[in-house]
């Protein structure tokens, strides 16, 4: 390559050894052992900024069939009507990532419509519903006699003898909607009791009380925040 802006690229020992194509388009062999170039307005590279385009860009204007792997730093979808992947695949890689769709979502054993297709989770964006065909959730064993409740956890098994206190944090912290749920494990508590309370002087209720206590043999509460306060159903 010269320093004045030319290059020569042996095509073929026979032929006229032209180059056509217009400006900024990527060359391609015009035929064989023609010893000729030739670019198309569907496949250009661009210095500078053009027609909306950043400076540096590749455009094609077509379709593409990558036999190999495709690495990039970035990739930007307008339009997917289809993804057919072998092998697991990982999407983020910090806790602070964020992946959004609009739309609705189905998750199936195999893919339909195949005989044996199970749904297994299932979230429409019309009646804005979301079934499963099995839930599990966060379980926490209360092993000392005081534990703090997370947002993080949704079932609250208490293990652990003798009088409880549990912390329930804001209802406005957990969000409108959240769920937990305490459950006295320990068969022979005696006169002891779990005992629910807010953080102090945070400003909410469990049924417009600060506190509430679980007595008798192992017996359970239910709560759901509304974003402001606890509820038992």
């Amino acid at each position: 390559m010269a320093s004045f802006g030319w290059a020569y690229v042996d095509c073929s020992t026979t032929g006229s050894g032209t180059s056509t194509g217009p400006s900024g388009s990527i060359q391609f062999m015009a035929g064989a052992l023609s010893g000729s170039t030739t670019g198309s307005y569907n496949l250009l590279f661009y210095t500078a900024s053009v027609y909306g385009h950043e400076p540096a860009h590749l455009i094609l204007s077509g379709n593409m069939t990558i036999t190999g792997a495709l690495s990039a730093s970035a990739i930007h979808y307008q339009d997917i009507t289809h993804i057919d992947a072998t092998g697991s695949t990982f999407f983020g890689n910090t806790y602070d990532d964020l992946h959004m769709r609009t739309g609705s979502l189905s998750i199936w054993t195999t893919s339909p419509p195949a005989a044996a297709t199970t749904a297994i989770l299932s979230s429409s964006a019309y009646s804005q519903q979301t079934f499963v065909r099995g839930f599990g959730t966060n379980y926490t064993a209360v092993t000392s006699s005081h534990h703090t409740a997370s947002t993080f956890e949704h079932i609250l098994g208490v293990t652990k003898a003798g009088a409880i206190n549990i912390t329930i944090p804001s209802a406005s912290v957990f969000a409108a909607g959240a769920i937990l749920v305490v459950k006295d494990q320990y068969a022979t508590r005696g006169g002891d009791s779990i005992t629910l309370t807010c953080s102090a002087g945070a400003g909410y209720t469990f049924d417009a009380g600060t506190t509430y206590t679980l007595t008798g043999t192992m017996p359970a509460v239910n709560l759901y925040s509304d974003g402001a306060n606890w509820w038992i159903f």
